[in-house]
């Protein structure tokens, strides 16, 4: 079952597996054949639109940012492997990043 701040690895058209968060509102997911991620990346610029990750709890190389402004809407069929899911804190801060990158205020 797919889940809102679940990391999924994804088989994105060109750019191969890669880890993703999956940012669809949870009551969405199961009536919807696609849902909006954003990637997750080792590259940190520091910008206000990245929430950093621990890359050991969910799997991943290194310590690793979900990049808001690097959004995606995906068929959910391209969502593979499950590698954890966001902590409450992190899922705070991911919202608060979300309103930064789409200039929500």
């Amino acid at each position: 079952m797919i889940h809102r701040g679940g990391v999924y690895e994804a088989e994105l058209p060109g750019a191969g597996p890669h880890p993703v968060v999956v940012l669809t509102r949870e009551e969405a997911i199961p009536v919807l054949n696609s849902v909006t991620i954003a990637l997750v990346t080792s590259t940190r610029r520091g910008h206000p639109a990245e929430v950093r990750l621990s890359g050991e709890q969910l799997d991943l190389h290194d310590e690793s940012v979900i990049n808001c402004d690097d959004l995606a809407t995906v068929p959910k069929r391209l969502l593979g492997r499950s590698r954890g899911y966001l902590s409450v804190g992190e899922l705070a801060n991911l919202d608060r990043a979300l309103r930064i990158a789409l200039d929500l205020g």
